[in-house]
């Protein structure tokens, strides 16, 4: 946790231990008049607080109501069966249950956080949406109320390649959920390996959802689990558009892990090994920012133009928590030529068609520039990597135009090259 964050908590316990609300006011006036902005910043996290505490006391009343009348129905002889449907999730989560205003058709998803469903909503639009309930037992407030304070942020956020959060709300039970625009779509590794994308469309294609990651930091919002499986491919108009979902998700979870996503309370370690940034996997840094999710997408760059990530991710979720942390932290990646280079002669094979590129070349067209630009990304110190997502975005787009990269130094011989390079191009030569 950064020194600014310590700062905002121990104001937020100071002014709610003020039980008196004219006390409050005068902490808020006399902070306001010292430092605005921080001001401001703690009134806000107080409404979301309020809210949060609220909508927890709201749920709790409805479980009370529910176990009321489950028993009433048992005093009036009626059937267990009657009481497991409103008392068991399987039941309330069923095909053709109604969640608010939203009819469930069939499960699409399961996380450590929750289960996602398709469902279709019924007013004021009809419309298919992905709606998310929290896990039973995970709806306690403090989850609640980072999941407020999350949805906020995304409401924020409008931009092209992130998908939308439309509502929230909660069950008869109490169950918080969130409902999120419905993505039709192939993960990002699927779709380029399915359509045989080669590395210049791969490149473009990963640069339109760093621009969506971008924004999201513009808005204060960090990702913290970029992976394939939370960047989805669709077709509009006969182009590739990515989505990226699942954003902030990582922030809100307190226990439970799906089967690729690590987290503990003890060791605050939460996201998905092959694509975590050092700093997320040590447990003594709680100092995390945007360049985690630069190294993250990093790792998926390295994927789509190499084929792999440098670490596996089966070898990493069986070496254990310890190992996996110490791999992470302290052992070097191969370069993704290099990869290439060391493959068996049919994992080449497979991973170059794919690309649209002959076996013998793939590994001769990444060294250099692609090389260095991913290292870089993915360097373990992050006051080396890009300091913006932005940042790697200019140097891909130097990279297409065939001007030199910053992840290089800048010898004569290697501008000279560019140079020559770029102006045969201009030239059609």
């Amino acid at each position: 946790m950064s020194f600014s964050q310590n700062i905002e908590e121990v104001l937020l316990e100071t002014v709610l231990g003020f039980e008196n609300p004219e006390e409050q006011r005068e902490f808020l006036e006399l902070l306001r008049r010292g430092d605005p902005i921080q001001s401001e910043r703690l009134a806000g996290m107080l409404a979301v607080q309020a809210k949060a505490v609220s909508f927890f006391r709201e749920a709790e009343e409805v479980r009370t109501l529910i176990a009321a009348k489950a028993g009433a129905e048992l005093i009036e002889g009626r059937s267990e069966d009657a009481i497991t449907a409103l008392t068991d999730p399987s039941e309330e989560e069923a095909p053709g249950r109604r969640i608010g205003r939203y009819r469930l058709i069939q499960r699409i998803g399961e996380g450590g956080c929750g289960v996602v469903h398709l469902a279709e909503q019924q007013e004021p639009v009809r419309r298919h949406v992905a709606l998310k309930i929290i896990r039973l037992g995970m709806d306690t407030e403090r989850v609640i109320t980072r999941f407020e304070m999350e949805r906020q942020a995304l409401a924020m956020m409008d931009h092209p390649n992130i998908a939308r959060v439309f509502d929230a709300g909660a069950t008869e039970t109490g169950r918080p959920y969130f409902v999120m625009e419905w993505v039709r779509g192939l993960r990002i590794t699927d779709y380029c390996d399915e359509n045989h994308l080669d590395l210049s469309q791969r490149i473009d294609l990963f640069i339109e959802v760093c621009k969506g990651i971008q924004h999201a930091h513009q808005k204060g919002v960090i990702h913290r689990d970029i992976k394939p499986s939370n960047i989805l491919i669709s077709d509009e108009d006969g182009k590739p558009a990515p989505k990226v979902i699942d954003f902030g998700v990582a922030k809100a979870m307190e226990e439970g892990a799906g089967a690729d996503t690590v987290l503990t309370v003890l060791d605050q370690f939460v996201g998905t090994p092959a694509y975590m940034s050092p700093e997320q996997a040590d447990q003594k840094s709680g100092d995390i920012d945007t360049r985690s999710d630069v190294y993250s997408l990093g790792m998926l760059l390295y994927e789509l133009l190499a084929g792999r990530t440098p670490f596996d991710s089966k070898e990493l979720m069986a070496a254990g928590v310890t190992e996996m942390r110490r791999i992470i932290t302290e052992r070097d990646p191969i370069v993704p030529s290099a990869s290439l280079a060391t493959s068996p002669s049919a994992d080449l094979r497979k991973i170059a068609t794919s690309r649209a590129c002959e076996p013998g070349k793939l590994a001769g067209v990444l060294t250099g520039d692609l090389d260095s630009v991913i290292m870089k990304a993915i360097e373990k110190d992050r006051h080396r990597r890009y300091e913006t997502v932005n940042g790697l975005i200019m140097d891909l787009q130097r990279y297409i135009v065939h001007e030199p990269v910053l992840a290089l130094p800048a010898k004569r011989m290697y501008l000279f090259r560019k140079f020559v390079r770029r102006n045969r191009v201009k030239s059609g030569g």
